[in-house]
């Protein structure tokens, strides 16, 4: 099942697709052009199909996926709005916090940043995305 933008603001929308695990759904909540900054990673990965296929592959890789808190910040003067998730989860052996940092504009998600914790955590995951992503 793949979720749509609805009336719903693109944040709630995006993180009710990951937590049911509808991350084609999460995906298509993206403006075609928008941004993906990866935690390990020094470019961006740029565009909606970009962006599907890492959701795709963290979803195999992140076990015991849940979001914990959520901030949301009000219009910035370029008219976009932003909201960040909190999260834990895991990888193999090793427990990760970290953060989903979201940009909208027009009721599209424009950027997505993610951050993580512990170092071992996040080599853990850039070994394991990187084998799938290969």
């Amino acid at each position: 099942m793949t979720t749509q933008p609805t009336e719903t603001d693109p944040f709630t929308a995006f993180r009710a697709a990951v937590e049911s695990r509808d991350m084609a759904g999460a995906a298509s909540l993206f403006a075609e052009d928008a941004t993906f900054w990866s935690p390990v990673v020094h470019q961006p990965y740029v565009g909606r199909d970009a962006i599907a296929l890492i959701l795709s592959g963290v979803a195999q890789v992140f076990e015991d996926f849940r979001y914990t808190a959520s901030y949301a910040d009000d219009s910035g003067d370029d008219g976009t709005e932003g909201h960040v998730l909190a999260f834990t989860t895991r990888v193999g052996d090793r427990e990760l916090q970290g953060v989903d940092i979201l940009r909208s504009s027009g009721g599209r998600l424009t950027e997505l940043t993610v951050m993580v914790r512990p170092y071992s955590a996040a080599t853990a995951l850039r070994e394991r995305m990187a084998a799938l992503l290969a």
